[in-house]
């Protein structure tokens, strides 16, 4: 395995914290969250406790100030663990950054402390019934009157939807207009007209809850209105996407890892033929290619890693990274589920709920095809 010199002892230190709390904590959960449809929150504010939501965050808003490497090694270990319940990840490096990083001070710290420990859980609104990876095209309005806005709309696929206790809201300021009129709000999901829709039924991501969100005349506060003014919200979108897609990586490159050596252990201890499978060539010659591309994944995603933390990841090298490394995850599934045979199919073996839960990877954050063109528009 290349060296992943990015992580220092003090990091592989923090990694062992997080594997044993997820096996102590989560794992021996998920199956009755997946039931559920959503993790429990006691693990949120266990998680707060210790520290595993915000680390990113000043120590004056609760966080402890640590670098993003400390965010990529969480959303490592709840993937690598198949834990895709648990949405830390959009809550601490998505929505809190927001807030921190356009937000007043106002806002800083009334929220940021309560996402911090746990005692608020968070969500960001963006995708519609009729508008996914076209932001241009939401229909959410938030219409200024006197010192509040009026918020009209709907939004579907909300991760975190039902547990979630502020939300980050992609609405029109001017509908007008296209990106211009975009702004984002900072909104309580107890507030007067804000409904919580079902948590939908997916294919995967059992355990997630992701839901619609209904505002029928909710009234937001001039000030959580993010940013210095109306018409911002394009680009504070724009700004935090790569970020993003980093996440999706990461997440997709250590499940893969994990599926990798689910699958390798399996192939070793089952006999067909009257011997084990991995003594078939095609087996080993499966394993050998999937090791080689996930290598090769690992190797790009660190270093986007490194680029993120020198602040140059730039948006068309984040969605080439994002493309890359979910395509690679779904056929790394794909693989290691036929390896498996019709035991891979069974629900109770880990790589099932993998195969399924990878699915939207190519998805959310943009589609891949948004990413392909990405990518051609820098040429």
């Amino acid at each position: 395995m290349i060296p992943r010199t990015l992580f220092d002892a003090d990091l592989e230190g923090f990694r062992d914290s997080v594997r044993k709390f997820l096996e102590q904590e989560a794992v021996p959960y998920h199956d009755q969250w997946e039931k559920d449809g959503q993790v429990s929150r006691e693990l949120w504010q266990k998680a707060g406790e210790l520290g595993f939501l915000c680390p990113c965050l000043p120590e004056e808003f609760g966080g402890v100030g640590a670098d993003f490497r400390y965010s990529a090694v969480l959303i490592e270990e709840v993937a690598r663990a198949g834990l895709t319940g648990i949405g830390w990840g959009l809550h601490s490096d998505i929505v809190a950054p927001y807030v921190l990083n356009y937000g007043s001070d106002e806002l800083k710290n009334q929220y940021l402390p309560k996402l911090a420990s746990g005692e608020m859980i968070g969500a960001i609104a963006m995708t519609e019934p009729g508008a996914g990876s076209d932001l241009q095209g939401v229909k959410t309005t938030a219409v200024k009157n006197g010192d509040h806005y009026v918020l009209n709309g709907s939004k579907t696929f909300i991760t975190n939807g039902q547990l979630a206790d502020v939300v980050i809201v992609v609405a029109k300021t001017d509908p007008k207009e296209g990106a211009k009129g975009i702004s984002l709000f900072v909104v309580e999901t107890a507030w007067e007209g804000f409904e919580k829709g079902q948590n939908l039924n997916k294919v995967g991501m059992k355990a997630q809850d992701t839901s619609e969100l209904f505002f029928q005349d909710v009234k937001v506060p001039a000030g959580n209105l993010i940013g210095p003014g109306e018409g911002q919200g394009f680009f504070q979108l724009m700004q935090e996407l790569a970020a993003e897609r980093l996440q999706v990586a990461l997440g997709a490159v250590a499940a893969a890892e994990a599926a990798w050596g689910w699958t390798l252990d399996y192939v070793k201890e089952r006999n067909a033929f009257g011997k084990p499978v991995i003594a078939f060539q095609n087996t080993r010659f499966k394993m050998a290619e999937m090791k080689a591309e996930i290598t090769a994944a690992r190797v790009f995603t660190d270093r986007c890693l490194e680029l993120h933390l020198d602040k140059k990841l730039d948006i068309p090298t984040a969605a080439m990274l994002k493309q890359l490394t979910t395509d690679l995850q779904c056929k790394v599934m794909d693989e290691c589920v036929q390896l498996h045979g019709g035991y891979g199919y069974m629900w109770e073996y880990p790589i099932a709920r993998a195969w399924a839960d990878s699915r939207v990877q190519r998805i959310y954050a943009g589609t891949n095809e948004i990413m392909k063109e990405i990518v051609a528009r820098s040429f």
